[in-house]
C-alpha cells in the first residue's frame, strides 16, 4: 500500500471550527462564555489564520488557535468597567467614579438586590407606597429641612428645580456664577433645558445685591446662586451671600434656589481646609431648595438630593420629569447606609472619603515608608518626598493636604504608567517634575499589597 502523499498546502494544517471548539481545552471556555460566542471567536481567528497563510505566514498550531480564542473573547467580552486603584491623591477623583462606597453601603446595596423590597409598597397600610419617603426622614434630620427629594444626580435635581418653580420665566444669576461642570455641562445649558431664561447679572468679579434688585420684573422667576465649584475668584471681587439673597426674594416673593454642587454635612475647618458651606448653612438661611451631589462629600451613591419647604418639594413629587429623574431601591439603599454614619456621628471613621480627608500626616508617611521598604527589597528605585493631596469633585478649590508620596526614579515615567495602567487591577498614578508618583491617602485599606505586586510587574516590563 502507497504513503499517504505529504500535505503542502498550508490550509490543509487548521482544523475546522467544530474540531476546534471539540478540544477539552475549551470546554471551560464555552461554559463561560458560551457555544456560540466562542463558535464565533474561532470563525475570527480562522479567518485571521487564513489571512496570515495568505501572505506567506505558516499555519499556527492547534494550541496557538486554542489560545487566540481565549485571548479574542477576554479582549472583546471582558467588562469595560473596571476596578482601578487610585494613587493620585484626588480623593473624589471624578473620572474615577467619585466618592467609593462604605462597607455599610455596600452590605445594604447587596441586602437590597438579594430578593424583593418594599420599594414603592407599604407595609403598615398594605398597598402602593411612594420610593421617595425612603432617605427623607434621615436628610431632614441632619440638615434640619422641612423635606426632601432624590433624583439621580445634582444636575438633574438642579433641572427639576427650575422647570418647576421658574419653568418659562427668567432665572437671576451673577455672572460670576455661571460655571461649567465636569464634563462640559454648563449651567447655561441646564438652564435652558429646565425651559427657564438666564438673566445675567453683576460682573464676572463683582455683583452686588443691586444688581440682582434691579433685574427682578414680573417675569421673574426665581434667584439662583450656584457654587463656584472648581474654580475661585480672588482679588478685587464682590458677591452677594445667600442670606441677603433670601431676604431680597422673601421682599419679592421669589424663590431662591442654592445649588451646593458637591454640599457637605460636616464642618471641613477641622481637617485644616477652608471653610465649604454646609447643606445645614444654606438650610439656616432660608433658601427655597438646595441642591447637592449624593457621590461627593456626601460619600455616598451618585444622586441629586434636593431640600427644603415642604410644600415645594411636594410640588417637585407630582412633576412628570421627576419619575424620569428616579433612583433605583440599591442607589436608596446606599444613601441610607451613608446617611447613618452622619447620624450616629461616625462619618469620619465609615465613609472612606471623609478616612482619606482626615487621614494624618504621619500615618501616611509611615505607609510610604513601608512601600518604599518593600520595593528596595526587591531593587527598584523609589524614594520619598512631601506632596500634596487634593479633594477634588469641585470641592474646595486650591485647597490641598499633605502627604508623603512614593517617587518611582525611572527615565521613562510616561511608558511606567501606562504600563501601570494595563495592568490587573489598573493602577492610576500622577506625574510631578517628570516623576511617576503615588499618594498613599487614596490607596483604600487592604490594597498596598495588591499596588506593590502592581508596581514590581510593570517595573520588569518595563527593564
Amino acid at each position: 500500500m502507497l504513503d499517504s502523499p505529504t500535505v503542502t498546502n498550508p490550509y490543509r494544517h487548521l482544523p475546522s471550527i467544530d474540531r476546534l471548539l471539540d478540544q477539552p481545552e475549551l470546554v471551560a471556555v464555552i461554559d463561560q462564555f458560551g457555544r456560540e460566542q466562542v463558535r464565533n471567536a474561532a470563525r475570527r481567528v480562522l479567518d485571521d489564520a487564513r489571512a496570515a497563510i495568505g501572505e506567506g505566514g505558516d499555519a499556527p498550531d492547534l494550541d496557538a488557535l486554542m489560545a487566540a480564542v481565549q485571548t479574542t473573547l477576554a479582549t472583546e467580552l471582558a467588562p469595560t468597567l473596571r476596578p482601578v486603584l487610585n494613587a493620585t491623591g484626588v480623593v473624589i477623583h471624578t473620572n474615577l467614579g467619585r466618592a467609593p462606597l462604605s462597607q455599610a453601603a455596600m452590605a445594604a446595596m447587596m441586602a437590597a438586590t438579594q430578593g424583593y423590597s418594599n420599594l414603592e409598597y407599604d407595609l403598615d397600610a398594605g398597598r402602593r407606597g411612594s420610593r421617595y419617603v425612603h432617605a427623607e426622614r434621615m436628610i431632614c434630620e441632619l440638615t434640619g429641612a422641612e423635606a426632601a427629594l432624590v433624583v439621580n444626580n445634582n444636575a438633574a435635581a438642579v433641572t427639576l428645580a427650575l422647570r418647576s418653580l421658574a419653568g418659562g420665566k427668567d432665572v437671576i444669576i451673577s455672572r460670576g456664577e455661571l460655571v461649567e461642570i465636569g464634563g462640559g455641562f454648563r449651567i447655561p445649558d441646564i438652564l435652558e433645558q429646565s425651559g427657564a431664561r438666564l438673566l445675567e447679572v453683576g460682573t464676572t468679579n463683582r455683583t452686588r445685591l443691586a444688581d440682582y434688585e434691579r433685574a427682578i420684573t414680573p417675569a421673574s422667576g426665581a434667584l439662583l446662586k450656584v457654587h463656584q465649584s472648581n474654580f475661585q475668584i480672588v482679588g478685587f471681587s464682590e458677591a452677594v451671600g445667600l442670606s441677603e439673597l433670601v431676604e431680597l426674594g422673601r421682599r419679592h416673593d421669589l424663590p431662591v434656589i442654592d445649588d451646593l454642587g458637591s454640599g457637605t454635612l460636616l464642618d471641613t475647618t477641622p481637617f485644616g481646609l477652608a471653610y465649604e458651606p454646609t447643606v445645614q448653612d444654606s438650610v439656616r438661611s432660608g433658601a427655597t431648595l438646595t441642591t447637592f451631589s449624593g457621590d461627593k462629600l456626601l460619600g455616598g451613591p451618585q444622586a441629586g438630593i434636593l431640600v427644603g419647604k415642604a410644600d415645594v418639594i411636594a410640588r417637585l413629587k407630582q412633576e412628570p420629569l421627576t419619575r424620569a429623574l428616579r433612583v433605583d431601591k440599591t442607589t436608596l439603599a446606599a444613601l441610607q447606609a451613608t446617611l447613618l454614619a452622619y447620624l450616629r456621628g461616625t462619618a469620619t471613621t465609615e465613609i472612606p472619603v471623609w478616612q482619606m480627608i482626615t487621614a494624618r500626616p504621619e500615618e501616611l508617611a509611615m505607609r510610604a515608608k513601608n512601600w518604599q521598604d518593600r520595593l528596595s527589597a526587591e531593587s527598584l528605585p523609589v524614594e520619598l518626598r512631601p506632596g500634596s493631596s487634593t479633594v477634588g469633585g469641585g470641592s474646595l478649590p486650591s485647597q490641598t493636604l499633605p502627604t508623603t508620596l512614593l517617587a518611582l526614579i525611572s527615565d521613562q515615567p510616561d511608558r511606567l504608567a501606562a504600563l501601570l495602567r494595563a495592568g490587573e487591577p489598573a493602577v492610576i498614578a500622577r506625574i510631578e517634575s517628570n516623576t511617576l508618583v503615588l499618594d498613599p491617602r487614596t490607596i483604600l485599606p487592604g490594597e498596598d499589597d495588591t499596588l506593590l505586586a502592581a508596581i514590581s510587574a510593570a517595573w520588569q516590563k518595563n527593564r
